[in-house]
């Protein structure tokens, strides 16, 4: 199976996966185990089931090596803990190949999803979810925001490319 069709497999178990994740964090400032899990349980079932074995082994060591550094990068303090299990568990999703355009990609949703977050902040539109914890949580940001839009994004494009 190519590797565009087998990407579109991914959509519809993935898409909702990734809205969840963007909404409890800026809701609750948290990315869930479960929704983090089951990024992992998707690609392991479809993955297996739509990528050659060599490719779904290969996204495997994509998960492990990004979970290494991003728990160090936790560890070190630069994000929280849901951020790191997030960006591992997602790593499977991206082919090597696309490693330098999805990092331009998440880039440009960090600056984005960062600039609309703290305008939205210091704003009327604050009203519209007045309990949200990402409104008052000082100088965090919800990560979840950026990593979920960028996944999202990665997969609709190369979906369809």
């Amino acid at each position: 199976m190519g590797e565009l069709l087998a990407t579109a497999w991914f959509l519809p178990f993935v898409l909702p996966i990734c809205f969840y994740v963007a909404w409890t964090d800026l809701a609750r400032m948290k990315i869930t185990n479960v929704a983090v899990g089951a990024l992992l349980v998707v690609f392991a079932v479809v993955g297996a089931m739509v990528l050659p074995l060599p490719d779904y082994l290969w996204r495997w060591a994509h998960f492990a090596l990004v979970l290494v550094v991003a728990l160090a990068l936790y560890a070190g303090g630069l994000f929280g803990g849901g951020d790191a299990k997030f960006l591992a568990a997602a790593a499977p999703y991206v082919a090597l190949a696309d490693l330098s355009s999805m990092l331009i990609l998440l880039s440009g949703f960090m600056l984005a999803a960062y600039a609309a977050h703290r305008l939205a902040r210091a704003s009327a539109l604050r009203r519209l979810a007045p309990g949200w914890e990402s409104w008052t949580s000082g100088r965090r940001f919800p990560m979840g925001l950026p990593f979920g839009g960028a996944l999202a994004t990665y997969l609709v494009v190369t979906s369809f490319a």
